[in-house]
């Protein structure tokens, strides 16, 4: 899979210093994209234990990151895939998950949780929907948003 291309204006980093990065910050873009319960200092542990860290950068403002959950060689999951929606149409997602994705040669499975609403731009990077995958709800919105009515 193609890496789409840099934009000159920002910084890529893959599995930057995580203690450099301002989690309280990262938390307020989750709020941005109404993803909002999570915590600066869980989802600082959360990445750090993720196999592969993604962070663009504009000048020294986090705009866009996502991560690998995975166990090095056989299963992985693309997550928390998040783009300021300031910094949204500009590729930014797709850089993220081709990159991240490329990260993951020879796995055996590889998937992803998408966002209610997200499955076109999925689809078009050529994602497919599984039909093997289940979930076990952690509450009446994942029912609603993420499972198949009964």
């Amino acid at each position: 899979m193609n890496i789409p291309q840099e934009n000159p204006a920002y910084t890529y980093q893959i599995n930057p210093d995580l203690a450099q990065i301002d989690w309280d910050y990262i938390i307020s873009l989750f709020f941005k994209i109404e993803w909002k319960h999570r915590k600066a200092e869980e989802i600082a542990a959360a990445f750090k234990n993720s196999t592969t860290t993604l962070f663009v950068f504009k000048d020294d403002k986090v705009i866009a990151f996502g991560r690998v959950v995975g166990d090095g060689r056989y299963y992985a999951m693309l997550a928390d895939i998040v783009v300021d929606p300031d910094y949204q149409g500009q590729g930014l997602g797709k850089y993220l998950v081709t990159t991240l994705n490329n990260q993951l040669v020879d796995y055996h499975f590889v998937n992803l949780s998408a966002a209610p609403g997200a499955d076109n731009f999925y689809k078009s990077m050529g994602w497919k929907k599984q039909t093997t995958a289940f979930i076990w709800p952690q509450g009446p919105k994942q029912l609603r948003q993420h499972c198949e009515p009964e």
